[in-house]
């Protein structure tokens, strides 16, 4: 035959409707134009068929090609009940990985839509899984190198938190300053804008200052240091992840822990107090100023009306929430960080990551304590 390549359909009964073929002479990529015409021959011939009997004993020769070509025949017929007769054992192994291949998408094609909905909640809870075990796990690494700081004073890197207090801290204070003092101007204009057709002016104090000292300020302070200093914290770590630095201070005996996150966290909890009661003060300013130019409101008035609506226990409410969304920032940050692989896509989709889940954590956590609140007359 010299290794001239041969397909033909031997027979197919009419019961059950299986499909015998017999291939002979070389199926190698020299082959290939022959061979695609004798498949695609087969498969126009043969469109539908329940099981397939493919009789290789006269296969001479067979490559990588002759292999996907096959699997491609295969396909063409329907790929259903399969089997391969007389194969040399030499190819099984090349004819098997061919048939592995790009099997993935045409598996989900036939998934149903609930099948995959349901897959991909599972999969959701899971990584949610994987998360919170994670943040856990870290939160209980910080607790421990905190008490390793406390038994040994020294090998606390305090010159460490100092400067990530004035990076996250005294650096920020400018965008704090301008976000929230726009934020308080928008919130008094709005209630002015809305409270007037009721003739209400006034309470609009009462309602910025509640809102700002109790919620709006301490979260806007927590979702601007989360977008500035927490990305920043996670493209550290991860920088030094792929360049195996935090490795080698694992080999040198040192707790990544200890030298880079325990100085960075208390950091955030130490700068996010701060912040909010900065913040805060901007934004009643503002919202004074609206009231003023807007609402033709005198500020003897205004900072009247705000001494009757707003006590002790305003300002408390939000510097009470303050260090521990600078602790949930830390850890997502940490987590991220230390989860990165070696690539800078993986270093990219952290960061975003951390951003976002800090963002998400700390109004869940807003919103938890603000209930809590509520629910103890607070």
């Amino acid at each position: 035959m010299n290794g001239e390549p041969l397909l033909e359909a031997a027979s197919q009964t009419a019961v059950g409707g299986r499909l015998a073929l017999y291939a002979a002479g070389a199926w190698t990529a020299e082959r290939a134009g022959e061979l695609e015409r004798l498949i695609d021959r087969v498969i126009a011939g043969h469109p539908k068929v329940d099981g397939i009997d493919i009789d290789m004993q006269g296969v001479e020769r067979l490559d990588t090609f002759g292999a996907w070509l096959l699997e491609r025949l295969l396909r063409g017929l329907g790929g259903g009940d399969t089997r391969i007769i007389g194969l040399a054992e030499r190819y099984r192994a090349l004819v098997l990985q061919a048939r592995e291949v790009n099997r993935t998408s045409a598996e989900q094609a036939q998934v149903s839509s609930l099948t995959a909905a349901l897959d991909l909640v599972g999969r959701t809870v899971v990584h949610i899984g994987h998360d919170i075990v994670a943040l856990i796990s870290m939160i209980g690494g910080l607790t421990a190198a905190i008490g390793r700081a406390i038994a040994h004073p020294g090998t606390f890197r305090f010159t460490s938190m100092v400067h990530q207090i004035d990076r996250v801290g005294w650096r920020a204070v400018p965008i704090v300053l301008l976000i929230t003092f726009l934020i308080g101007g928008i919130l008094a204009q709005q209630g002015l804008f809305h409270f007037r057709q009721f003739g209400a002016d006034v309470y609009v104090v009462d309602m910025v200052g509640i809102l700002v000292l109790r919620e709006v300020g301490v979260l806007m302070v927590a979702v601007m240091v989360a977008g500035r200093s927490g990305s920043s914290y996670t493209a550290e770590l991860g920088s030094m992840k792929m360049r195996e630095e935090i490795d080698a201070l694992r080999t040198m005996g040192f707790d990544p822990v200890d030298v880079l996150l325990l100085p960075r966290i208390l950091a955030l909890i130490f700068a996010l107090p701060c912040l909010t009661f900065l913040g805060s003060m901007a934004a009643l300013y503002g919202g004074g100023l609206m009231c003023w130019l807007y609402g033709g409101m005198s500020p003897e008035v205004y900072m009247s009306r705000m001494r009757e609506a707003i006590d002790l226990q305003d300002f408390a409410v939000g510097l009470i929430k303050a260090p521990f969304m600078g602790l949930i920032i830390g850890a997502v940050a940490g987590v991220q960080g230390l989860a990165v692989q070696g690539s800078a896509e993986s270093l990219g989709l952290k960061t975003t990551d951390a951003v976002v889940k800090s963002i998400f954590l700390v109004i869940l956590f807003d919103g938890v304590l603000a209930m809590f609140f509520a629910a103890i007359g607070i």
